[in-house]
């Protein structure tokens, strides 16, 4: 699949797209999308609607509309706009024809620009220009040019659309319209339906070339529109708008907030509001951004997965999620899973480490979700949620797909039997703590959340006494097409680490923070006789070996399934869109996995040695679909660590191109699941930092074991590690740390097994 099918490069940080294909709105929307962890709004033209699936993604709106999914909320459209000259309606699809498209989008500011030329109409222009403020997270600002206008009557339709595209909705009722035409600002308040969620979207604007000869406002049921006559300025007209939008669970009073920052807005004007968004980039980056030297292709989608990965993260909050599609659209109920901890997270540990906090704290403000899932159930402690919205409940339906054979709904197990989900959090719990030294965290939030887990596999895990060991029975691990498995290699390691952490904590505070502790027992009634459970759990729980192959085997009888491949099983469907996994897909009975599982072990736990990695490696690796957008990383990572640059950049190109080349189907079992794959962006970084360069972490510290496929002449990229910066270059023949001048203590690292120190404002260069 070539690229220019898709877009062009215009350079390192600018994707270009000219000449527009109906078949991909969906993912113009999505990979165009301007964010700022608040809100995302999708990449489509100002004239486009719900037919373009047009949106604007609220953080913290969530509402159940249809009795089945609870999703967060589309705003209504305060950019919508509809240009008549002398009467004709400009760029009206399916009548796109009537203009030459060229759509850019600035992934170093996430700002998106289209320029539209008329081939009907004397060469109208248009130009409009848009961002999601990082400054103001409520505010998405735009200029709006036309120009080349030649004694053409130009009518223009502004206004806040309320009829917007919703997945499960809609998600909106009782509107409200007013029109203040002393500040030219406009309001639609309305509320989301089930949870009665005020929302307030505003809309202020000013002409900067041209003149109102005339202005009609139209109130309908859902929007409010003004209808203006306007004189053009030197064939221009220049309009510059900005879009508010508040709801009761930012402010108490969203309405006052939404016209004050229109006001303001509007006083500060486009391009001040444009610089100031601009700074808060520029800081971003000084930590986030990786520079590939020698491919500006691959160089333009790392910095488009970066991006997405920072836009995802409601780093503004502690009381939010990163959601599985982030904020591109309502897939996936903008609700975080396993994938938050494991993919996403990485980058924020060292870099952004206050929003990796936030993260976290989002996993402790929900812990009462999880204590009510875990009993539901039946089990004590915590069973954080398959798929977590705000409260933490379980939002996962027990009917996810359709068999499009019968028609009937196939129960899955997702929210039941994939208990990973805790342990995962343990174990980002524990690597936060490695890469911030914040061992308050841990003290004041982290340690309740590590003894719940604990506590719940306690109650999950069986014994089993003819063997004198621990087992996990009926679950899935990583891989979703086997479910109902009993001892999945990946669940019971992820399960020892998490009892191992609790128990490693409960000691810590009883030596060092007794009165803490001692509060902690007493809030969540901690005995003595559960601690001395864990550590029996954790001695005698079963850990499947390497065989005298060196294989581990994904499951209790995995290998005495059909050993096949995935290209003989597409062969044995009827119908294309079929379910590949439980209870009958045709991969349940086989050895074809969904994704990467043993070798997500792998990529977690630095505990097998590199024959072990490799006999695993070449056998799971032709038994893998890589069905999940969260799988290429994975091998990626792994193949880096067995010195495989190469494969490893073959996994690279799998991964970075997902939503830039549309190679994922937004809809999967008659479900959409359109989207940015948020896990996948975050599974650049590490690839490339735990992949190319080798990074690990540990108690002993920071360590690499560099290596770089022949595409790439050099990888640049920044670390905060403990509060101390560093810059690393990884070359084809070397690696270099250089420390940031302001580090207050000596950086201790090691690079091949060898032992370095780097002192404030120095640097070290390792020949390989």
């Amino acid at each position: 699949m070539n690229y220019e099918d898709f877009f062009s490069i215009k350079d390192d940080w600018n994707l270009q797209i000219e000449g527009l294909k109906e078949e991909q709105f969906v993912h113009y929307g999505s990979n165009l999308l301007c964010g700022n962890g608040y809100l995302g709004y999708r990449g489509t033209l100002d004239e486009w609607d719900k037919e373009q699936y047009q949106a604007c993604v609220i953080t913290d709106t969530y509402d159940l509309a249809d009795g089945k999914w609870k999703e967060l909320s589309n705003s209504p459209n305060a950019l919508t706009t509809e240009l008549r000259v002398d009467g004709q309606k400009f760029g009206d699809y399916p009548e796109q024809d009537q203009m030459i498209t060229e759509l850019n989008f600035n992934y170093k500011y996430g700002i998106f620009r289209r320029k539209s030329k008329s081939k009907t109409v004397n060469d109208l222009e248009i130009v409009s220009e848009r961002f999601a403020s990082y400054d103001n997270l409520h505010l998405i600002a735009n200029n709006y040019q036309i120009s080349k206008i030649k004694k053409k009557k130009i009518e223009l339709k502004l206004g806040i659309n309320g009829d917007v595209w919703d997945l499960n909705g809609p998600h909106l009722e009782n509107f409200k319209g007013e029109y203040d035409s002393q500040k030219n600002i406009l309001y639609l308040k309305a509320n989301t339906v089930e949870s009665k969620i005020p929302l307030v979207t505003a809309l202020s604007f000013k002409l900067i070339k041209g003149k109102i000869k005339n202005l009609k406002v139209e109130n309908e049921k859902k929007s409010i529109y003004l209808l203006l006559n306007i004189e053009a300025e030197a064939e221009k007209i220049e309009l510059e708008r900005n879009m508010i939008v508040y709801s009761g669970n930012d402010r108490e009073n969203p309405l006052s907030s939404a016209i004050k920052d229109a006001e303001l807005t509007l006083e500060l004007g486009y391009q001040k509001l444009k610089e100031k968004h601009q700074a808060v980039w520029d800081e971003k980056w000084k930590l986030m951004d990786i520079e590939i030297k020698g491919n500006l292709l691959d160089q333009l989608a790392v910095r488009f997965n970066l991006y997405h990965n920072i836009i995802a993260a409601p780093a503004h909050s502690e009381h939010l999620p990163i959601g599985a599609r982030g904020l591109s659209c309502q897939a996936y109920q903008g609700a975080a899973f396993w994938d938050q901890e494991i993919f996403n997270l990485p980058m924020f540990l060292f870099t952004e480490t206050e929003t990796a906090k936030n993260i976290l704290k989002y996993r402790y403000h929900t812990l009462n979700g999880a204590r009510k899932k875990a009993k539901d159930l039946g089990y004590e402690g915590a069973f954080y949620a398959w798929i977590s919205g705000k409260s933490g409940k379980e939002l996962c339906p027990s009917f996810f797909f359709k068999d499009v054979i019968s028609g009937r709904k196939i129960r899955n197990h997702f929210n039941d039997w994939q208990i990973h989900v805790s342990p995962d959090i343990s174990y980002a719990i524990w690597n936060y703590y490695l890469a911030s030294g914040d061992l308050d965290f841990v003290i004041n939030y982290g340690a309740e959340i590590l003894f719940e887990v604990a506590r719940f596999l306690h109650s999950r895990i069986h014994f089993n006494q003819y063997k004198d060991q621990y087992e996990i029975i009926r679950l899935l691990g990583p891989d979703e097409y086997h479910e109902n498995v009993d001892n999945n290699a990946f669940t019971n390691y992820q399960s020892q680490f998490a009892l191992k952490k609790a128990i490693y904590f409960y000691y810590k505070m009883e030596n060092e923070y007794p009165e803490k502790l001692q509060q902690l027992i007493e809030k969540i009634q901690l005995s003595e006789s559960e601690v001395t459970a864990w550590q029996e759990i954790s001695e005698k729980i079963y850990l499947p070996q390497p065989d005298q192959n060196n294989l581990i085997e994904q499951f209790d009888d995995y290998f005495d399934l059909e050993d096949t491949t995935a290209e003989v099983l597409e062969n044995r469907l009827i119908d294309q869109e079929e379910y590949w996994g439980w209870p009958n897909g045709v991969a349940v009975f086989t050895q074809v996995i969904k994704q990467a599982d043993i070798i997500q072990l792998f990529t977690l736990h630095d505990i097998f040695s590199e024959e072990v990695l490799t006999a695993n490696y070449d056998y799971y690796e032709p038994r893998t679909q890589h069905g999940s957008s969260l799988s290429p990383s994975q091998y990626a990572v792994v193949a880096a660590r067995l010195g495989r640059a190469e494969e490893c950049y073959d996994y690279f190109k799998k991964s970075a191109f997902i939503d830039l080349m549309s190679t994922n189907k937004a809809v999967s079992g008659g479900t959409f699941i359109g989207g940015i794959h948020t896990a996948a962006a975050g599974g650049i970084w590490q690839l490339i930092v735990n992949g190319f360069a080798g990074m690990k972490i540990d108690k002993r510290g920071l360590s690499f074991k560099p290596v770089l496929c022949q595409d790439w002449k050099e990888v640049n990229f920044n670390l905060n590690y403990q509060d101390k910066k560093f810059k690393a270059v990884l070359g084809q023949n070397s690696f270099k740390l250089t420390a940031a001048v302001e580090n207050n203590e000596i950086l201790k690292f090691s690079v091949f097994e060898k032992e370095y120190t780097l002192k404030p404002g120095k640097e070290v260069k390792i020949k390989f």
